[in-house]
């Protein structure tokens, strides 16, 4: 099969795109043809070497969507299942979906029932999953008044379009580290934008929520503009900041707001089935903002890494024939 296998750290001229032995099947593990993956930050910093416990050569990818091709859990997984999958250690302790096909541990493979195309499909698994997880955990209501910190980054656009599906009328804010976006932002949903210079906002308003996408490395700046008993919920790293170092809970938290987050690796059938029905229910708008292919890895990563970066990228395989 043909596969992405990075052999050491480094740019993106390190993923490199070789004909590997196909993966066999295991007990409690089965094989995965790969119709589509999504390109996620954690995998640039992996590819960089800075996920300490990823040994190389390593073929990267924490998602992908495809079908079942050899299974050791016929009643769950049969062949030809559609089946979408996440985080657990793919791409990082084993093997990844940069390629045709993926070995995976039953276990972290979800079964799905949807008529969407791959294109629509790929770009859902760990994008819209953290969206999803984080608007359940900020407890949107109505009359909530919203800040996207990282609006214009893939979960920013899918936590809008599943915001504004369910609450049309709602408030929803980005922040913009230039203004060049100001019209794709508007263009998904958001209602304005606010500059966000040397990690600080420029004129912003009180909110009740705030969704953090940036990370530790602005999260103590975004408080100050959380009304209290507002909620601020922070689920990504985009900042490259990975700790909150000199957090004094106490004053930072002095006007009884509240500080949560969602891990994407906190994942089941369940609570994949629970996302499904919500984007049904409420006809959440889904779709990528570039398609790449396996052949074009490397730009799809240098693409994500620019500043002209915007939604969620992904890379469809061949023709998308099963």
């Amino acid at each position: 099969m043909r596969a992405v296998v990075v052999s050491n750290a480094g740019d993106s001229s390190v993923l490199k795109v070789s004909h590997v032995d196909k993966p066999k099947v295991k007990l409690g593990w089965s094989l995965v043809k790969v119709m589509g993956f999504g390109i996620n930050r954690s995998e640039i910093f992996t590819r960089q070497g800075l996920s300490p416990m990823v040994v190389f050569p390593r073929i990267l990818g924490i998602e992908c969507v495809g079908v079942i091709s050899d299974t050791t859990d016929e009643k769950r997984l049969p062949v030809g299942q559609r089946i979408i999958s996440i985080m657990g250690e793919m791409g990082r302790a084993f093997d990844g979906s940069y390629a045709e096909y993926v070995l995976l541990p039953n276990e972290q493979i979800y079964s799905v029932s949807t008529d969407m195309d791959w294109s629509t499909l790929a770009t859902i698994p760990e994008t819209y999953y953290t969206a999803f997880g984080a608007f359940k955990n900020l407890k949107i209501t109505e009359d909530d008044k919203i800040f996207v910190r990282g609006g214009g980054s893939g979960v920013g656009t899918a936590f809008v379009n599943l915001v504004k599906a369910k609450y049309p009328k709602i408030k929803v804010y980005a922040s913009v580290r230039t203004l060049v976006k100001e019209a794709q932002l508007m263009s998904v949903g958001y209602d304005g934008i606010y500059l966000d210079i040397d990690k600080k906002l420029k004129g912003a308003q009180p909110f009740t929520k705030i969704l953090e996408l940036i990370g530790p490395a602005t999260i103590k700046d975004s408080l100050q503009y959380l009304i209290e008993d507002g909620i601020i919920c922070s689920c990504g790293q985009l900042g490259g900041k990975w700790y909150l170092e000199d957090f004094d809970p106490i004053m930072e938290l002095q006007k009884n707001v509240y500080l949560t987050t969602f891990y994407s690796g906190n994942v089941n059938q369940v609570k994949i089935n629970e996302m499904f029905d919500f984007i049904e229910k409420y006809a959440v708008s889904v779709k990528p903002e570039k398609i790449f292919s396996l052949d074009e890895i490397s730009k799809a990563h240098d693409y994500l890494e620019g500043l002209q970066a915007f939604g969620k990228v992904i890379i469809i395989n061949d023709d998308g024939v099963v």
